[in-house]
Parts: structure tokens; sequence; C-alpha cells
């Protein structure tokens, strides 16, 4: 039966349907099983986490491994890779994956090739003899967006694995394993639980022999999740459709104000998601007050929580110095959209 995400983000993971059972999949807290069966090892495998990744495999349409972080998910896909394989990547991204990028070209783990991934014809020349090609659509602070159609397709003429950071976009937007990707990978941190309580990460895969391998990635370098945790995480899952498009809904509408401001000198949204970014006109302390300055929006890094979120990025001296010193990133939550916008016009007085 095939339902939508807004079905299956509340059905997926539950116990099966029994008299006086359970609705909820319970918390699973043990370390040890006893033998004969297929977890073994509390570091192997738990009830807990596996009703977490049914429900993330049904939204993204591939089985699915949850990780400590999203960090953890990107550091086992890349493990994986021999070493001094080429992987091509967006010149610009997550501070945490552009970091982990540049320390593992440096050390010559891998040969990283940086490529604006607005242009097709600049990542298909980059891709020559590439083992892996990282897609992050849209990108994380500028929000550019990537032809995913294109490049994945062109990746997998040439035999070259294709991973996917999708936490921005969510399985609501787009699906890049139906696109051919091999990977689409999430900060369940974000969007996926919604909450700003958990840190986990997930990989999903239709590859049975990637999923294997990827699944040995996180045993041996014990980057697990832990089950209260993922149970957290299910239990937001349940809601996520319904805060993504409350929030997706204040961000359009935010998008048309801010547009009009006039300290505002550029507005990056790509039409879709709960993530703006804007530059404004001022000196970067100032721009930095507006962020200071807010009542409601609370000033802290991360995104995809029910509350609002913003910050100017290179105040983080790990951020791409692609990105303008004057750019703040909104992550919009789902308060009542005047509140929010009363809010970002006193805090843009301080200018």
């Amino acid at each position: 039966m095939n339902l939508h995400p807004e079905t299956s983000a509340i059905s997926a993971g539950r116990p099966d349907a029994a008299p006086d059972a359970s609705v909820n999949p319970p918390l699973f807290l043990s370390s040890t099983y006893h033998a004969g069966g297929p977890v073994g090892y509390g570091r192997y495998g738990n009830q807990t986490w596996s009703a977490l990744e049914d429900a993330i495999a049904e939204l993204e349409g591939g089985p699915t491994l949850t990780f400590s972080s999203g960090m953890a998910a990107i550091s086992a896909l890349f493990s994986i890779l021999p070493v001094g394989a080429p992987v091509v990547a967006s010149h610009e991204g997550y501070s945490g994956t552009m970091g982990l990028l540049n320390q593992l070209h440096t050390s010559g783990r891998l040969e990283v090739r940086l490529v604006d991934i607005t242009k097709n014809d600049e990542v298909i020349a980059a891709m020559k003899g590439a083992a892996l090609v990282w897609l992050e659509s849209p990108t994380n602070p500028s929000l550019d967006v990537a032809d995913l159609h294109t490049l994945i397709s062109e990746a997998k003429k040439k035999g070259i694995g294709v991973g996917v950071d999708n936490t921005f976009a969510t399985p609501l937007t787009q699906l890049p394993l139906s696109m051919g990707a091999d990977v689409s990978m999430h900060s369940v941190t974000k969007f996926l639980s919604g909450h700003s309580d958990v840190v986990l990460g997930s990989l999903s895969t239709n590859d049975e022999a990637l999923l294997k391998r990827l699944e040995e990635a996180r045993r041996f370098n014990a980057s697990i999740p832990g089950p209260f945790e993922a149970w957290l995480a299910l239990r937001g899952i349940r809601t996520f459709p319904i805060r993504f498009r409350a929030a997706e809904s204040n961000a359009k509408e935010l998008v048309k104000r801010l547009s009009e401001h006039p300290k505002i000198t550029k507005v990056r949204y790509p039409g879709f998601g709960a993530v703006i970014s804007f530059e404004v006109d001022g000196p970067v302390e100032d721009v930095q007050k507006v962020c200071e300055s807010s009542r409601v929006i609370i000033h802290a890094t991360s995104l995809g929580g029910v509350e609002s979120l913003w910050e100017r990025r290179r105040r983080w001296a790990g951020e791409s110095i692609s990105v303008p010193e004057r750019l703040i990133r909104l992550s919009v939550g789902c308060e009542h959209v005047e509140d929010l916008w009363s809010d970002i016009d006193q805090a843009l007085a301080v200018l």
C-alpha cells in the first residue's frame, strides 16, 4: 500500500497490531541480549533503533541506518572509501562536512574536489575518475540548489557513487533515492525530530551491499544512536509533516516581507523549505546585534526545530569564507508569523 508521507510519518515504525498491544514501540534499554537471536549485542542493534529506521525508510524510500549524529553518518560513508579516493563536493556547505572534507584532503585520506554545485558543467568535469559525488542541496547556509536529476544521472553513467544530504529539503520536497542516488543522508537532529532535544543522523540506501558496509562502519566505529534519543526522534517524526508545512508557510510569508525591507540587500530562498538566508546592510558588528536583539527568535545555531532560530553564520571560524559576513541564516519555526515578523522588524531597528 503506497501511503502519502503525512500518513507514513504517523503509521511507520509501530508494533504489530494485537489485542491490548501497545500502539507505540517501547523504549528498549539493554546492552545485552540472550544468545540465538538476530541482535546479539547492544552495539549491533536495538529494537528502538529499528522502529526509527523503519519510519525514516518509509519516508526516504530505502532501508535506513541511524547513527549517533549527522556527522557520524557522513563520516561512516566517507570511511568506506578507498584511501586517496576522489570525492566531488560543493565548495560551500555545512561547516561540519566542510571541515571533515578539508581534514581528509589535507591528510591524504581522500582527494577532495570542490565545485560550485549550481554549475552542471563544472561538477560533471570534476567527476572524471571520482569515487563519490557528495551533493548538499540546498546548501547550508547559502541555499544554492543543485540540478540533482542531471548530476545524479551523469554520475551513475560514469559508475560513480552519489550521496545526497537531504536535511534541508526533507523527503517532503525531494527523494534522492528515487532519482538514482545511492545514499540519502539526514541530520535527524533537525526537521525529522524537530524539537531540539536529540542529536542523531541517518543514511538510507537501496543497495544491500552498501547497507552492509555502512552497518559494519557503524558497528566498528561505535557511532551508534542511543535508544532514548531514537525513541524521541521517532516521536518527533509523527508530527514532522505538519511542523514542516507550517514552518514552510511562515518562511514564504517572511521572504516576501524581508525582500521589501530597506535594510535587507539580498534574500536567499529556494522556494521551498523553512530556512531563509538574508544579507543585511550595515556594519558586521551591527548585523551581529540584530541577532542578539530578538525576543521571540532564539539566537542559536542549528535549525529544523519548532522554534525559530537565527544567527550570523560567519561568527563561526569554521564557516566557509565564501559566505558573506553579513548573512543571517533564519530557521523558521511554527510560531505565529505576525509575531515572527514583529520580532524581526524590531531587531532590524538596531541598525
